[in-house]
């Protein structure tokens, strides 16, 4: 294309020129396998990499699609050793299989040089067995999560097609009374079926819980659901009650406060990571009954002792669920080698545009620091200097502003440190939830806060996570976990769920200009640029 809206660099990086005609449809090509790596206000940078390749191969896309939406969208030729480097790639995907010859797991490979290379290096060796013919070796059943785990970091990942245990049977039905799963959380329950593990990528607000559901009521049969906390827990619980056929007998909570195993168990990551005397007594869970589904929700947020158990239950059907792949420890090879490749993504614009989730208005307040802070500000410690400017007080009567403006409107006020987070709900004479909130206060006031008892609510990021607050429309950030792309994406999902009235949402991001506030929030913001939403930039003046 003459004028396209891509340039297209054999260094692997792709500009997009954010103002150009097409950059939408060229932003929707290349979005299912290339990463966003900066986005200023003009020109955003994406970068092609090996794992998003490998992601969009297992999801059905192949080399010729990925080469035309370059080739289709770019400005200039596309240098053809890019184009090589694409399509032998993707074709390293698929060359080494796992798969069940008789009862015996075996790695076979469609290249013996591929075979040769991968079984010399030192950390496989030891997990697999003997030679079986020239293209095909055993493998240890119990080594199945290591060895797509070990093959990936050699570069050649193995596709997973040994297939999965049924699990113990349980009889699961969608009560479709009154709502039918939408077009594509069906199209993502197929999605993840057919492939019989992997990850589902859905804006926060689509509906990942009905996908969970889906895949349930598909298995039919006993399930484990690992969530993030004891509220996501209940709200699962709830959900799951409201639209299938399972009753209270039938859902089992295991947390800090209870201990019920029955046929569909929802258990927080926080109880099976609790170590003691270097041993982790709640990890028997997972072999508590014959599990025919594992469902993991946020699954970017795993923390390593689940990675670790999730090796040892491959022959279970694994659902991941997530609004981002991002992971702020780069441990997205061990999300595709363990739980699966990613099998569904939708596009937070096209479910946008479906009536689905409610539009957003994003915006970057910028304030300025005082002289004297200022002073202050580059006299303080380098460790110290985020927590300064992102705490700093001229923040505060800019967030009275923007509430005052919304007056009446359901409004969060999001935050990371509890001093100003306390300093905030004061000023604002809102009630205050942080980690140090108990279970049933934080249920309390989210239900009033979703029938509109009270209007605003200040949040620590215990609110970042799997909270269903559909009416709030209002989301107030005046500090995060540094620059964390995740947290801004679950944030802004805050908000996101499709309004009654059709109103348009509002994510306000207040940020101290000229110090490590601004850096870390330039990089925040690439996930939502990632998506599609544009950040405006005002002056607290503006407000």
């Amino acid at each position: 294309m003459p004028n396209g809206a891509l340039i297209v660099q054999s260094d692997r990086t792709i500009l997009l020129e954010v103002d150009h005609e097409n950059a939408e449809a060229a932003r929707r090509a290349i979005a299912p396998f290339a990463e966003l790596e900066r986005a200023p206000e003009h020109v955003h940078t994406y970068r092609v990499t090996p794992l998003g390749l490998w992601n969009a191969r297992a999801a059905g896309l192949d080399a010729e699609t990925v080469v035309d939406a370059l080739i289709t969208h770019s400005r200039f030729p596309v240098p053809q050793s890019l184009l090589l480097d694409v399509a032998e790639t993707m074709d390293r995907y698929g060359r080494l299989v796992l798969e069940k010859d008789g009862e015996q797991l075996v790695l076979h490979s469609t290249d013996k040089p591929v075979l040769e290379e991968v079984l010399r290096h030192k950390k496989i060796k030891p997990l697999v067995g003997e030679r079986l013919d020239e293209l095909t070796v055993a493998v240890h059943p119990s080594e199945r999560g290591a060895i797509k785990q070990e093959l990936i970091k050699v570069g050649w990942p193995a596709e997973d097609r040994a297939g999965f245990v049924d699990g113990e049977a349980h009889p699961i039905e969608l009560d479709t009374s009154g709502w039918q799963l939408r077009p594509y959380q069906a199209q993502a329950v197929d999605g993840f079926w057919d492939g019989g593990s992997g990850v589902v990528v859905l804006p926060c607000g689509a509906g990942k819980t009905l996908v969970g559901a889906g895949a349930m009521a598909k298995a039919k049969a006993t399930t484990l659901i690992l969530v993030t906390n004891t509220v996501s827990a209940r709200q699962w619980r709830d959900e799951l009650l409201k639209r299938t056929s399972l009753t209270e007998d039938e859902i089992g909570e295991y947390s800090g406060a209870r201990k019920e195993i029955r046929p569909v168990t929802i258990a927080t990551y926080q109880v099976l990571t609790l170590k003691r005397k270097g041993v982790y007594p709640h990890l028997e869970l997972l072999d508590a009954r014959d599990w025919g589904l594992v469902v993991y929700d946020e699954v970017h947020l795993l923390p390593a002792p689940i990675f670790r158990m999730t090796a040892d239950l491959q022959a279970r059907r694994r659902l991941g669920l997530t609004a981002t792949l991002v992971r702020e420890d780069n441990r997205e090879d061990d999300v595709f080698s363990l739980i699966g490749p990613k099998r569904y993504d939708a596009p937070w614009k096209d479910i946008e545009s479906q009536g689905y989730i409610a539009p957003a208005d994003c915006v970057e307040v910028r304030v300025g620091l005082s002289d004297a802070d200022r002073m202050a500000y580059a006299t303080t410690e380098p460790d110290e200097r985020y927590r300064f400017a992102s705490c700093a007080t001229v923040k505060d009567p800019v967030v009275e502003r923007i509430v005052k403006q919304h007056e009446g409107a359901p409004t969060l006020v999001i935050g990371q440190y509890l001093d100003q987070l306390e300093t905030i709900a004061n000023r604002l004479d809102a009630d205050l939830i942080t980690g140090e909130t108990s279970v049933a206060v934080r249920q309390k006031l989210f239900q009033q806060f979703r029938d509109g008892e009270i209007t605003k609510l200040v949040v620590s990021k215990v609110a970042n996570f799997s909270i269903d607050l559909p009416e709030a429309s209002v989301a107030v950030q005046i500090s995060g976990t540094f620059g964390s792309r995740q947290e801004e994406a679950q944030r802004l999902g805050r908000v996101l769920r499709p309004k009654a009235d059709g109103r348009t949402a509002h994510f306000y991001s207040i940020v101290t200009r000229d110090t490590v506030d601004a850096d870390f929030a330039a990089h925040r913001q690439r996930f939502l640029a990632e998506q599609g939403y544009a950040y405006r930039i005002v002056d607290e003046s503006d407000i």
